[in-house]
């Protein structure tokens, strides 16, 4: 295998695991949402005060108080109890009458088909670069 083939397969082996990483760091992205207590939040807010996931962005300045609209572990929130649920009947055409499927891959699977795709679109391309070079 020549220089510009190892080369090659170099940058796109690079490529495919920047795209992976990419799609990994996107969804490390937290907001209060993600939190059941606003201790918890507090706890993660505390880690990082410059709060990249805007944490603290309550109506007013920011008061270093991060969710500020979830519960707290010291109170108690009293559920109402549900009236009783009637049995419904569900569908037995699986996919084909609505139950089951999925709406599509997260963005983490997407990144790895995308670069796996990628890898072997290269690994494609060296080979046919490698034989047409012999012939």
């Amino acid at each position: 295998m020549d220089r510009r083939s190892v080369a090659a397969c170099i940058v796109l082996g690079f490529v495919s695991l920047a795209l992976s990483s990419e799609a990994a760091h996107a969804q490390t992205d937290l907001d209060c949402r993600d939190f059941r207590f606003q201790e918890d939040a507090q706890g993660f807010f505390n880690t990082d005060r410059s709060d990249p996931h805007r944490l603290d962005e309550d109506q007013g300045p920011d008061d270093g108080i991060a969710c500020e609209a979830l519960p707290s572990r010291g109170t108690t929130v009293t559920v109402p109890t549900p009236a009783p649920v009637t049995p419904t009947v569900m569908p037995t055409r699986g996919a084909q009458g609505g139950v089951g499927g999925t709406a599509g891959g997260g963005s983490l699977e997407t990144g790895t088909g995308v670069a796996l795709t990628c890898g072997a679109a290269g690994g494609i391309a060296c080979i046919i670069v490698r034989r047409r070079r012999r012939a």
